[in-house]
C-alpha cells in the first residue's frame, strides 16, 4: 500500500490542489487563506426584510456581518479566511471595511465573481456563496465549492443550499 500523499504525482497528471495538501505532506510553503466570495446581490435578496427600499444599505449590513468570518472561520471553513463580497448594480459604492474586500462589478455580478474565482482560486481552497443556478455551475467548473446564502451569518431565514 503506498500513501499518494508522500509522493508527486506522475508527470503529466495533476498533484493535490496547491494549497489543499493534508498537513505532513510532501507540499512546502505556507497554504493560502480559503477564499470566500458573496453574491453580494443574491445574498441579500435571499432574506425578505425589506431590502428592495434600501439595495446599498442591505448590502453594507451583509458586509458588517462577514467581518468575523475572516477570523473565526464559517462552518466547516476554518480561520484565517479571506472574504470578497462582489457588489452590483445600486449596491456598487458600499465600500469595503476590514476583513472584507469588496469588488464592484462593471457589468454582470456574475461575470465578475467568475472572474474572482478565475484569478484568485487556481492554488487554493475557494468557496462561492450564492443561490444563482447558473453561477454555481460557472464556478463549479472552475472548481471553487459553492453554497447557499442560508450558510451566511444572519442569513438563517434564508433558503439553505
Amino acid at each position: 500500500m503506498t500513501d499518494d500523499r508522500a509522493s508527486p504525482a506522475r508527470p503529466g497528471t495533476p498533484g493535490p490542489r496547491p494549497g489543499t495538501a493534508p498537513a505532513g505532506s510532501w507540499q512546502a510553503g505556507p497554504v493560502r487563506p480559503t477564499l470566500l466570495v458573496v453574491d453580494a446581490a443574491n445574498a441579500v435578496g435571499s432574506v425578505p426584510d425589506g431590502w428592495w427600499r434600501d439595495r446599498a444599505g442591505a448590502t453594507a449590513r451583509l458586509r458588517d456581518r462577514l467581518t468575523g468570518v475572516a477570523e473565526a472561520g464559517l462552518g466547516d471553513l476554518g480561520p484565517p479566511v479571506e472574504v470578497v463580497l462582489v457588489v452590483e448594480g445600486r449596491a456598487r459604492d458600499v465600500a469595503a471595511v476590514t476583513r472584507v474586500r469588496v469588488v464592484r462589478a462593471e457589468g454582470s455580478g456574475d461575470d465578475a465573481i467568475v472572474e474572482v474565482v478565475r484569478a484568485e482560486c487556481a492554488d487554493r481552497r475557494c468557496v462561492v456563496v450564492t443561490a444563482d443556478r447558473q453561477l454555481r455551475q460557472r464556478v463549479a467548473a472552475l472548481g471553487a465549492e459553492v453554497r447557499g446564502p442560508g450558510s451566511l451569518p444572519g442569513n438563517d431565514r434564508a433558503n439553505r443550499g
